[in-house]
């Protein structure tokens, strides 16, 4: 006898796992100082533990989402939710930074088998009247886990210790397990016949490439790897291969990994731009935030959780109500809206950071940033996935969630390497500067050692004291100590407004995209069908 499924809790119990993946994301930011103490290790290797997870995360996700076709969503999620949850356990048991990055990359692989399978059973549990709400509750959780991984972190941190922001995911899959193996039901699609290999390894190679050249171009000062291989050489590759990819999609075929007719629909084109702008501006934005509130403004992880904890819970509250508007009217103009209020709160941000700012003047540039997050994830995805063919509902989902995390890597990327530099020059120009009020006995030794400190990018505000050479007398080492500390807040500050920039740029171009989004026609009629078995009656199974 066939039991009827509820959709609603289907839905809950993918979303639990949907909270974890993004919980990961926000969680490891906050801790990013507290890692490059705990780990005796730089700046650049802890944007590594951050990047590799999304890297993994979105490379194998175009496969991942096929994978889901073949065997079923259900089981391809529950597996990923198995492998995230024990690679969880092994990043917390990891004792050095290569140990984490490693653990991360499995984490990232369990993400990439879950995610594109929670928007391919949206489209299956929920007619398209009904969907808006199912993705205003998506879009919920995503702003639901963007305060609890800061806030949650923080304490975590700094009442355990770090590892403890990946024990915590251990309880939270194992009930995520329980409910996905009772609520969820088994739908089998079976349409894939074959896995396009080459394309695969071609999408694998072009984008490991890529993330590496960028993420990694700072320390090789953008020059020789390895012999004559070179930072340019290997993004010129990565492109060359993204090339040659999109070139075999086209004239494979058998099945490709990435059907190119699923972007004639000019709504899951530009739903693709949006996604990967989202992607790189809530990736990115947080790097800088979390450095200057942290290393400059001094707040602790759990303070500095608690900052950005109204944003992201005024996000969380917005969304189901903006999901339930996107099924009316233009959901463009929702998703417009919020690119530009988001970019509008990140902008205020650089605009009012200063030094010695009171870090509670942040909040309205905060609240403005989180209605922006709540305005864009539901109609953004409701608007991309609603015109696409269900025969290409798994697919679609894995190009879709894949632009969003590239776009995260990149944001990532980028954000680190520009953040980095900026930190080098702005130290630099500010020791420069301060030392001409230091006799000229100390001048040299000051500005070499502060920027020994910025080119390391390593325990920042702590360098402090690698600036005041030994046995000087009281008054010269208390005006070097004051001078050096001035040094270093000073250049982080600039660092951290300038970084804020880019993705403030990124979101502009999201918001241009989303004018060419259509109308979508009126959807049928709200009668839900039945479900039974975890297959929906009179239609597809």
């Amino acid at each position: 006898m066939t039991r009827r499924v509820n959709p609603w809790a289907a839905l809950i119990a993918l979303c639990i796992g949907f909270f974890m993946i993004l919980l990961d994301t926000t969680i490891v930011t906050i801790a990013i100082p507290t890692m490059v103490r705990g780990l005796h290790t730089d700046l650049n290797s802890v944007v590594w533990v951050i990047s590799i997870y999304l890297l993994v995360y979105a490379v194998p996700m175009l496969f991942t989402s096929r994978l889901g076709d073949r065997f079923g969503p259900k089981r391809v999620f529950l597996a990923g939710m198995v492998v995230f949850t024990a690679a969880s356990l092994w990043c917390g048991l990891a004792g050095s930074a290569e140990m984490l990055i490693a653990a991360r990359a499995v984490q990232g692989l369990g993400a990439a088998l879950m995610t594109p399978q929670t928007l391919a059973f949206i489209t299956h549990l929920f007619p398209p009247a009904k969907r808006g709400p199912a993705m205003g509750l998506w879009g919920g959780v995503a702003g639901l886990a963007t305060i609890t991984g800061p806030l949650l972190g923080g304490v975590l941190v700094d009442s355990f210790g770090w590892e403890w922001i990946f024990f915590v995911n251990v309880p939270i899959g194992v009930v995520g397990i329980v409910l996905t193996a009772v609520l969820v039901p088994d739908w089998q699609p079976r349409r894939l016949h074959s896995f396009d290999v080459p394309g695969i390894l071609l999408s694998v190679a072009a984008l490991g490439l890529l993330v590496f050249g960028i993420q990694n171009g700072q320390q090789y000062d953008w020059g020789s790897v390895a012999g004559f291989l070179t930072i340019p050489e290997i993004i010129g590759a990565g492109v060359l291969l993204l090339v040659v990819f999109v070139v075999w999609q086209r004239y494979n075929r058998a099945e490709p990994l990435v059907p190119l007719r699923v972007f004639g629909n000019r709504n899951f084109s530009t739903g693709t731009v949006t996604a990967t702008a989202i992607g790189f501006a809530m990736t990115g934005m947080f790097v800088p935030l979390v450095v200057y509130t942290q290393n400059v403004l001094g707040l602790t992880p759990t303070k500095a959780g608690l900052l950005t904890a109204p944003m992201s819970l005024l996000s969380g509250i917005i969304a189901p109500f903006v999901g339930r508007l996107s099924d009316r009217g233009n959901a463009k103009y929702l998703v417009m809206v919020g690119f530009l209020a988001l970019a509008g709160g990140l902008g205020l941000i650089a605009l009012i950071s200063g030094p010695h700012t009171d870090p509670w003047t942040l909040v309205p540039a905060l609240l403005l940033a989180g209605v922006g997050t709540g305005f864009v994830f539901a109609p953004m995805s409701n608007i991309t996935m609603r015109a696409v063919e269900p025969a290409l509902a798994g697919t679609a989902s894995g190009i879709f969630n894949t632009s969003r995390q590239v776009g995260g890597v990149l944001g990532s990327a980028a954000i680190g390497v520009l953040l980095q530099a900026r930190i080098s020059a702005s130290m630099s120009s500010e020791a420069t500067e301060a030392v001409k009020s230091l006799p000229p006995q100390y001048r040299s030794d000051f500005v070499e050692s502060l920027s020994h400190a910025a080119n390391s990018a390593n325990e920042l505000s702590d360098r402090v004291g690698a600036a005041v050479p030994a046995n000087l007398p009281p008054g010269v080492g208390e005006q070097i100590k004051r001078l050096a500390e001035q040094v270093v807040h000073n250049g982080l500050t600039d660092a951290a407004r300038e970084a804020m920039i880019l993705p403030v740029a990124v979101l502009l171009v999201g918001a241009l995209a989303a004018t060419l989004m259509r109308r979508t026609p009126a959807p049928e009629p709200p009668n839900a069908p039945e479900l039974t078995g975890g297959v929906r009656t009179g239609g597809r199974a």
